[in-house]
Parts: structure tokens; C-alpha cells; sequence
């Protein structure tokens, strides 16, 4: 009797979106399907008690149901918004405590990373030159140190385009990142102003040291910037993405890169390679492990060791450190 009644109220209500509301045809059947959805749950609960009786902990156990189901966290929210729009009438046609659905909120919707280059490509990206240019040209250069920086030490584009070439203080200007060839390091300065040192690989030191040797040519403007554009201002996140992109296409690599693909291929190749959680979310300056876990879920070793064993590109024990 009960599920009967429910599924007159359902109809009265789409009656009304159709003919009150005005809604068009194509949104009342999506309505439709939603409120079905709604219907069929309310009729497996014991008693199939009627839709004035349904409450939040119902709700939430539906929304639950759905997500365990494999529904999508859009479609969910789109049915509690259907679901939440019915109640809402039914309290103008009968008395209800609350309307069940306030406060129920869909799953959050993940926000997938973008998928690493595998260890090949990555290098063909960072240590090839543009085909048909000038390897040694002083731009290609500059997004030669900007690539393999990128992909060393797994740096934000903020973080990279905020470098310096040495750190600087003078009156109210203080350098918010810098190179430290003598330690084979970054200074970076990342979210929360939080300061860090990352590992520069041998491959990113001797790129970098490249670039720097011809980059007093393009000082016209600013003397701080470690990379510069052609008119010697500091290149700004924009102008690396382009030139990352356009360089990628060039190659033929078959996918969209940008500088993030280059940060999220360095946390999991060094993780596939080492299993050091904790190392990874130290160098890439996650405040919380929680952040660095949406690359994989490995165990822990130690920082240093770990960079110079695991990355494709890192400087190995034996060799020189320049």
C-alpha cells in the first residue's frame, strides 16, 4: 500500500515540475529516473515505510548504497538534488520533521592526477633538444635546465619559475628559491612558505650549468632570475607550460604534457623504484603524507640514499657530485 502511495506522490510531483514549474521535457524524465531510483530504495526497507517517514539516516544509507554500487559522485549528487527538491514539495503537501536530505552530501569527487610519463619518455622530454633547433641556442638551453630541473627534483612550476640564481637579500628583496651547486640542492620555498632542499640530479646540474654560462646575455632587466626569458625577465609559469607542451609535441611524445606531468612522474617513478613514502613526500613538500599517498602506498626508507639509488636520473654514489 505503502509503495503505492510513494509512487503517487513521485507522479504528482513530476506533474508539478511539468506543468507548474515549466521544466522541460528531457529534465522531468531525468527527474524521473532519479525519484524511481529513490522509490525502489524506500520499497526494500523493512516495512516500506511511506515517504513522509523516510529520514536522514535513510538518505545518507542510500547515498552509501549508490557509491558502493559504483556510481559516480556526480550522478549521486545529482540524485540527492532530485531527492531534496521532492521533499522539499512533500513538506508543502503534508506535515515532515525535516527534510531528509539536508546536510547529505555526495562523496567528494577525486581529482585524478595526471598520468606519469614512463621513465623513457620522461627522459626523451627532459634530455632531448627541440628538433629543427638550435641545441646550444640560448632558449633552448634555458628550457633544457627548466625540463631536467623539473623532473630531478620533482619542483612545482611556482617553485621553479620563483628560483634564483644565488640567493639574494637586498633591503626589502629576498630570494624565495636558488641553486646550490656546491651541495647539488634546491632551495625552494613551497606552499605555506614552508623552505626545503631536494637532490639536483648530475643530469639537471650539468643542463643548468649550461644554461648558466650563457645567461649573462640575457641579462638585460633583472639580475636575480635563474631562467629568463628573451627579453631578461624572470619566465613565468605560463610561458614554461607552453614551451614544455610545445617542446613535447615536437618529439612526438603522445600525451599532454605539462610541468605537474613532470612532478607527478618524479614522485612515482622514485616511488615504483624505492617504496620510500615518506622520502617522496619530504622532497616533493606535502605537508601531509595523506597528500603524497594519491601516488601509491609504500613503505619507508631514507631520503637521500633513496634519491640517488631510485631515480632515473639521479647522480649515483660513484660518480662526482660536482
Amino acid at each position: 500500500m505503502n509503495s503505492e502511495s510513494n509512487r503517487a506522490r513521485l507522479a504528482a510531483y513530476l506533474d508539478h515540475l511539468e506543468k507548474q514549474r515549466k521544466l522541460a521535457q528531457h529534465t522531468v524524465t531525468s527527474y524521473r529516473h532519479d525519484l524511481l531510483v529513490l522509490a525502489d530504495m524506500v520499497d526494500k526497507l523493512p516495512g516500506a515505510p511511506p515517504m513522509s517517514e523516510v529520514g536522514h539516516f535513510h538518505i545518507r544509507k542510500f547515498a552509501s548504497q549508490l557509491h558502493g554500487q559504483g556510481l559516480n559522485p556526480r550522478s549521486i549528487a545529482r540524485k540527492l538534488s532530485a531527492w531534496r527538491g521532492f521533499f522539499e514539495w512533500l513538506s508543502d503537501q503534508e506535515p515532515l520533521p525535516a527534510n531528509p536530505v539536508d546536510g547529505v552530501k555526495a562523496p567528494k569527487r577525486s581529482k585524478p592526477l595526471p598520468k606519469a610519463l614512463s621513465a623513457d619518455d620522461a627522459i626523451r622530454v627532459v634530455a632531448e633538444s627541440t628538433p629543427g633547433r638550435d641545441a646550444q641556442a640560448p632558449t633552448q638551453l634555458c628550457n633544457r635546465a627548466m625540463f631536467e630541473l623539473l623532473y630531478s627534483s620533482g619542483l612545482r612550476v611556482s617553485e621553479l619559475t620563483s628560483l634564483d640564481l644565488r640567493y639574494v637579500r637586498e633591503g626589502e628583496y629576498q630570494s624565495a628559491g636558488w641553486i646550490d651547486f656546491a651541495e647539488a640542492e634546491v632551495n625552494v620555498t613551497g606552499k605555506g612558505s614552508k623552505q626545503r632542499k631536494v637532490p639536483i640530479g648530475k643530469p639537471a646540474l650539468e643542463a643548468l650549468r649550461a644554461w648558466v654560462a650563457v645567461r649573462e646575455t640575457h641579462v638585460k632587466l633583472d639580475p636575480h632570475p635563474l631562467f629568463l626569458t628573451e627579453r631578461g625577465k624572470r619566465v613565468t609559469p605560463g610561458i614554461v607550460h607552453s614551451r614544455l607542451k610545445k617542446h613535447a609535441q615536437a618529439l612526438g611524445i603522445p600525451a599532454n604534457v605539462h610541468p605537474h606531468v613532470l612532478r607527478h612522474s618524479f614522485a612515482s617513478h622514485v616511488l615504483q623504484s624505492s617504496g620510500d613514502l615518506r622520502a617522496v613526500q619530504e622532497m616533493l613538500g606535502h605537508a601531509s603524507i595523506a597528500a603524497t599517498q594519491v601516488y601509491t602506498s609504500l613503505d619507508f626508507q631514507r631520503l637521500a640514499a633513496v634519491y640517488d639509488s631510485a631515480h632515473p636520473r639521479a647522480r649515483k654514489k660513484s660518480e662526482p657530485q660536482g
